[in-house]
């Protein structure tokens, strides 16, 4: 069973800008909420194949959840995939495709949201559980999007 969610959010700079933010792993301690940090397992820049831990405070605890880049297609997609079984969530698969469309007043940044492999328990409350995913996923697009149009920022090329 899989379980799927949307956020969508126009940002008033150009897609490239978007794009670099979203891939930006070193920029992210600018905007992302409860971030403690984001540990590369590769060098270089960011690209297909790429992986990082993400530890960030959540109800009071850190939970970290393991991250690799499926595909890259600059400036309109970009989609990451979170291994919760290597990660503090210990089971399921979180897939996170971004599609990125200019539009005359910047870019519309659209998160398709995809949660598979649950069991138990957690199948049983998967419904409430992609409202907490999708609810975080808009509070940090809302974060992201925020920091690009008034932080004028520099981007990494994380190596």
């Amino acid at each position: 069973m899989s379980i799927h969610f949307e956020v969508k959010r126009t940002f008033h700079v150009p897609p490239q800008q978007a794009y670099a933010g979203l891939i930006d792993l070193d920029a992210a301690r600018n905007w992302m909420q409860g971030l403690v940090e984001i540990k590369r397992l590769d060098d270089g820049p960011v690209r297909p194949g790429s992986q990082w831990k993400e530890t960030r405070k959540m109800f009071g605890k850190e939970a970290t959840e393991h991250f690799e880049v499926v595909k890259l297609h600059e400036p309109e997609k970009i989609v990451l995939r979170c291994d919760g079984t290597k990660g503090t969530t210990g089971k399921g698969e979180f897939l996170f495709t971004y599609f990125l469309e200019p539009t005359d007043d910047g870019t519309v940044v659209t998160l398709h949201g995809e949660i598979n492999g649950l069991t138990g328990i957690t199948k049983l409350f998967g419904k409430i559980m992609s409202k907490t995913f999708k609810n975080a996923c808009a509070k940090d697009m809302d974060a992201l999007k925020n920091y690009l149009e008034t932080e004028q920022p520099v981007f990494h090329q994380n190596s």
